[in-house]
C-alpha cells in the first residue's frame, strides 16, 4: 500500500513539472504570436500582460514545487548539516521536514481563503476591452501547496520509519535513478 502511495505521489508531482513545462511553452507561443501581432499587423493579442503574469507564470513557479520538494532539490543552507552524524543527523531531518510540512500546510490554507473569495467576486482585469477573468490563476496556490505539504509529510514519515535510504524511499525521491542529487 505505501509503494503505491509513493508511486502515485511521484508520478503525480512529475505530471504537474510536465503541466509546468507546457505552460513555458505555450507562453513562448502566446508572446512571440503577440510580438508578431504588434510588429507586423498592427494587433497585439489581447491581454497577454494579464494571461502571462496571472497564468503561465504562477503555472511555471508553483507546479513543480512539490516535483522539487520530492526530489530534495530545494534551496538549502546546509552550515550545521555537515556538523551532524548518526541520531543528529536523523534530528536534523525530522525537523527539517516539519517546519517544511508547516510552512506549505500553513501556505496552503492561507491561500485557499484567499482563491475561494477571488471565486466568489469572479475577479477579473480588463485589458484593451477584454474581460480577462483572473480567479482560476489563484487556485494553482494551494494546489502546489497541498502537494507539496504532501511530499513533505511523506518524507517525513520515511525519515521516521528509517526507510528514506531504502529502494521504495530512492525511488521516491528518485535519487537512484541517475539524479545527481547527494
Amino acid at each position: 500500500m505505501r509503494a503505491r502511495i509513493l508511486t502515485l505521489l511521484r508520478h503525480l508531482t512529475n505530471a504537474l513539472a510536465l503541466v509546468a513545462a507546457a505552460g513555458v511553452l505555450a507562453m513562448l507561443l502566446h508572446v512571440t504570436a503577440d510580438i508578431v501581432g504588434r510588429q507586423i499587423f498592427g494587433r497585439p493579442v489581447p491581454a497577454t500582460v494579464e494571461i502571462v503574469s496571472r497564468y503561465y507564470m504562477l503555472l511555471i513557479a508553483f507546479l513543480p514545487l512539490a516535483w522539487t520538494e520530492r526530489r530534495g532539490e530545494m534551496i538549502a543552507v546546509d552550515v550545521f548539516a555537515g556538523l551532524f552524524r548518526g541520531r543528529w543527523e536523523r534530528v536534523d531531518k525530522v525537523l527539517v521536514n516539519v517546519l517544511s510540512f508547516a510552512a506549505f500546510a500553513f501556505l496552503t490554507y492561507t491561500t485557499w481563503f484567499a482563491a475561494m473569495r477571488e471565486f466568489g467576486s469572479g475577479s477579473f482585469v480588463l485589458s484593451l476591452s477584454v474581460a480577462v477573468p483572473v480567479w482560476p490563476g489563484y487556485f494553482v496556490l494551494p494546489l502546489a501547496f497541498a502537494l507539496a505539504s504532501l511530499v513533505s509529510a511523506l518524507k517525513l514519515y520515511l525519515c521516521l520509519t528509517g526507510t528514506e535510504d531504502s529502494a521504495e524511499g530512492a525511488a521516491f525521491s528518485e535519487q537512484g535513478e541517475g539524479s545527481t542529487s547527494p
